[in-house]
């Protein structure tokens, strides 16, 4: 998500009074305490954020991270995001803040928390050593536990996911290439509704989705070769990941996570806003192979961030520069595949 840092909670419905008191259920969710502080803390859009300093009845002094927000908007992105993290955190435990709960406030009906572990951060993306390498052990420990679907290792979720405010609805696919498609299929229209609909995109809608996608993902689960769901973040930009200060460990959150090919993290890593970049993505496949065919590897990352370029598009709608990107990477992919699958499988069996 390439926020441009603008301030505390522009867009933000969520009262004030969510981080000046702290409400009694979210009291409920904490260890037993004889004193209770709140002091706004952070920046976040469409929420407000907050630190609780607690003294514990056994004296001990323990600080927790709260996110709040409001309506059924609200609800429903505090509950997946709890949900997302906790995910991580099975896989990965020091990857991410601890979740700790996630409710509705009594004393504000229509205001929703999430409650997490607060980690130290020293404001600065890990470096592409560091944050590459537990990107790939994550990616490689859920690709080992059998992916997603109840262990059937299905790609896809079954919890809505949130881009910024913009909720993506996964389900479970069999394939990558169908999820792919199904769920890039719909974002593109709301992106048409978001933004308003656009010639060049509907022209390139067809060649997309009938020749690009099955030429770049198609490969990586036919002729022998296959592709395990990983657990990903689904939005690691750079205001999504910093270093724990106490350990100089990266520390991720903010998760939008589902089951997918582990090479879609790396999408958001192409976008040139992204202080997570090219030497991240480098490093990265110093730990996880590029899938095969590896020569379709940099097409593949393309092909994911048109995908990541949708979402924004959507997401900063009043921004004519996200869809220009998409326009453009849509374009590039369109013009370089138009032959599809069928080309490209026709010369593998001449070569063979």
């Amino acid at each position: 998500m390439a926020d441009q840092e603008t301030g505390h909670a522009r867009d933000t419905m969520v009262p004030i009074e969510a981080i000046q008191t702290v409400d009694p259920e979210v009291i409920a969710k904490l260890p037993p305490a004889i004193r209770i502080s709140i002091i706004p803390h952070g920046i976040s859009l469409w929420t407000r954020t907050a630190r609780l300093d607690i003294e514990h009845d056994d004296g001990v002094y323990k600080p927790y991270f709260l996110k709040t927000s409001s309506g059924p908007l609200g609800h429903a992105m505090t509950q997946s995001e709890f949900q997302c993290m906790s995910r991580i955190r099975d896989i990965a435990p020091d990857l991410v803040p601890t979740p700790i709960a996630s409710g509705t406030f009594s004393s504000l009906p229509d205001a929703h928390f999430l409650l997490c572990e607060f980690r130290c951060m020293t404001g600065t993306v890990p470096p592409p050593p560091a944050l590459a390498a537990r990107i790939a052990d994550l990616h490689r420990r859920s690709g080992d536990s059998g992916g997603g679907g109840g262990g059937t290792a299905k790609f896809g979720s079954d919890v809505p996911t949130f881009h910024g405010n913009v909720r993506v609805d996964h389900d479970w696919s069999d394939s990558w290439e169908e999820y792919f498609a199904r769920t890039t299929k719909a974002l593109l229209e709301l992106e048409q509704d978001a933004q308003g609909p656009n010639d060049e995109i509907r022209e390139m809608v067809t060649p997309f989705f009938d020749k690009v996608v099955p030429r770049l993902l198609r490969p990586l689960e036919t002729g022998g070769r296959s592709i395990r769901p990983s657990l990903i973040h689904g939005d690691l930009w750079h205001g999504n990941a910093e270093t724990d200060a106490e350990t100089g460990a990266p520390v991720i959150f903010d998760a939008a996570s589902f089951y997918a090919h582990n090479e879609y993290e790396l999408g958001v890593w192409r976008q040139p806003w992204n202080e997570i970049g090219e030497a991240y993505r480098k490093e990265y496949h110093k730990h996880m192979p590029k899938s095969q065919p590896e020569e379709d590897s940099d097409d593949r990352n393309a092909l994911y961030a048109v995908r990541v370029n949708i979402l924004d598009s959507i997401l900063y709608k009043d921004d004519p520069s996200y869809r220009k990107m998409l326009i453009s990477g849509m374009r590039e992919l369109v013009d370089k595949f138009p032959g599809g699958f069928e080309e490209w499988n026709a010369l593998q069996q001449k070569v063979a």
